[in-house]
């Protein structure tokens, strides 16, 4: 059987990231031999950096986080997928621990928790309020349909099998990918699972969501999944 690093793809969604697409993917090297960064036609010079750090690249059409992992997909080839943030919010040091149910034979899918594992962003002022008590709603409504107790539902930071990832049938293009792909494993009945991960304040560049914007998309695709 190949070694953990070598049954891993960890996928990295970039757009102008140049600041820390380095460090993710020199601190993610120990965990896997196949680093994929899958870019939004950047124009900094986050390209010039990942290729020349020896991941490969894959172009999607600059729709949003969506559509990179949904782009990803047909170039996978590995037993299991990490999806990693590359804004320096996620410590790839935690890829073991976010891999091993799987590699037990405990779960299909992981996803690291920052309710449980901390987070240095997601308090203090009235977006980030409103960011957790949206992302606390939504959560609470998936653990009432399923009957079961996850602490979140938003964080990009997960791992999962890969077969299982091709069966989900993803469709949405911005963040609420997130919220679809850990509703949509429960609904064909495979294993969910958790681990804590601390969640770090951006290293450099800034965010390109804006939560008002697409809040409403947010139920919408949560009241979709869930129940259509």
């Amino acid at each position: 059987q190949a070694s953990a690093p070598d049954r891993i793809t960890v996928v990295i969604p970039t757009l102008n990231e140049s600041g820390t697409v380095a460090d993710i993917i020199r601190r993610t090297k120990p965990y896997s031999s196949d680093i994929m960064v899958v870019d939004g036609h950047s124009s900094d010079d986050t390209i010039p950096i990942a290729t020349k750090m020896g991941a490969r690249i894959v172009f999607d059409h600059g729709k949003g986080k969506g559509e990179a992992i949904r782009t990803a997909i047909r170039h996978l080839d590995r037993e299991i997928t990490v999806f990693i943030d590359a804004d320096g919010s996620h410590d790839p040091e935690d890829i073991p621990a976010l891999v091993q149910p799987i590699l037990d034979n405990r779960a299909d899918h992981v996803s690291g928790s920052r309710l449980v594992g901390g987070s240095s962003e997601l308090h203090g002022g009235f977006d980030e309020c409103f960011r957790l008590m949206g992302s606390s709603f939504i959560t609470a409504c998936i653990n009432h349909r399923f009957k079961v107790r996850l602490s979140e539902s938003q964080n990009g930071f997960r791992a999962i099998r890969t077969e299982v990832l091709r069966s989900l049938d993803l469709c949405e293009n911005i963040t609420t990918i997130e919220q679809e792909m850990i509703i949509k494993t429960l609904k064909r009945g495979y294993r969910m699972s958790e681990v804590p991960s601390h969640e770090h304040a951006r290293k450099a560049g800034s965010s390109k969501i804006n939560i008002r914007k697409v809040a409403f998309r947010y139920v919408y695709t949560m009241i979709k999944y869930l129940y259509f």
